[in-house]
């Protein structure tokens, strides 16, 4: 029987979750949108529209939500009047308001199934599963000294190098917490490299985990980028050609002596448990070591933190989030199956 899984793409900023995405969105079955903020936000703030039983306090959080252009509700395509109102008839739950969201907006394409997309999800988990209790992730695995290169070259990317390798050593080290809790029915892992260089065989693997059919238009993300990745993205420019292996070890040429050894001595472990092979080229200076030494401390103490949240959660007996089905209101108009939509 087909399913109706939310599906949750995850991994470490600049691991290929957006091509991931389109490939996710080229299937005839599904639908994921480009990287919004609402559901982190709306987890965060849900306190302040009250019990969210009551349509009006739906209402409110709907209006939040679609008013605020760093929500980036704007890049869906949807009208918000429309989504307001199906979120007031929705069931009564934070799960049940965003999922509406991106029902109507798989719905735009004649799709059945959703999800969504953002790396900041990998150190979100819990909560999602909170919201999704039955959702399936999707996370995706780049060598980090790729992930490094590619991240300093962003407009977007303000931490130093230190604090971006340890960016990677945390993805790594939350996916493979995740994995560990929800298992194979629940999480499922692939590396960038083997998908590039193999995409039929590995998104083949991806849709029997999800329970779906295999659709070679996955293999060509490409002709989906024009809907699924807004224009102002230019660090997305490479969604918009044909999937190549030519960024594969790019960090070769794009990191100093210095900066691979220092990915090297600080990822090591990771890496090769990953399957990438060390150069061992270089040693860096054992101040650089300290100083990176310093920048991962807090990110060692985030799993306590974590924890103790979902402790005082429990304590304010905080429930109700998860999605549930919900009602069905008639569409406003046609959904919008031209591929050039957008």
């Amino acid at each position: 029987m087909p399913s109706d899984r939310p599906i949750i793409v995850v991994g470490c900023p600049r691991s290929g979750t957006t091509m991931l995405q389109l490939m996710l969105h080229a299937h005839p079955r599904i639908a994921i949108p480009p990287e919004t903020r609402f559901v982190l936000a709306a987890y965060r703030e849900r306190r302040e529209f009250g019990d969210l039983t009551v349509a009006d306090n739906r209402r409110a959080l709907a209006r939040r939500i679609v008013d605020r252009r760093e929500t980036r509700f704007c890049d869906l395509g949807l009208d918000a009047e429309d989504i307001v109102e199906r979120i007031a008839a929705a069931p009564g739950t934070l799960g049940s308001v965003l999922g509406t969201i991106f029902q109507q907006y798989a719905a735009r394409f004649g799709k059945p199934r959703w999800g969504d997309k953002r790396p900041a999800y990998l150190h979100n988990v819990d909560l999602l599963l909170r919201l999704f209790p039955d959702a399936q992730f999707i996370n995706i695995v780049r060598d980090g000294r790729d992930c490094v290169a590619s991240l300093k070259e962003m407009s977007w990317h303000r931490k130093d190098i230190y604090a971006t390798v340890a960016s990677w050593a945390r993805a790594v080290d939350d996916a493979r917490r995740a994995a560990r809790r929800l298992g194979p029915a629940q999480w499922h892992e692939l590396r960038y490299e083997d998908l590039v260089a193999d995409p039929h065989g590995k998104l083949t693997e991806l849709c029997a985990y999800l329970g779906e059919d295999y659709d070679p238009a996955m293999a060509e993300p490409s002709a989906v980028a024009r809907i699924a990745v807004p224009s102002f993205k230019t660090w997305h420019a490479r969604t918009h050609s044909a999937v190549t292996t030519e960024r594969v070890q790019s960090w070769q040429s794009r990191l100093t002596a210095e900066e691979i050894a220092l990915c090297e001595a600080a990822l090591g472990s990771r890496l090769q448990a990953n399957g990438y092979e060390l150069s061992r080229k270089v040693r860096p200076a054992p101040a650089e070591l300290l100083r990176y030494g310093w920048t991962a401390v807090p990110q060692r103490f985030i799993p306590a933190r974590r924890g103790l949240s979902r402790a005082a959660s429990r304590l304010r007996r905080d429930e109700g989030l998860a999605h549930l089905p919900a009602t069905v209101l008639p569409q406003r108009s046609a959904p919008d199956r031209r591929v050039d939509a957008g």
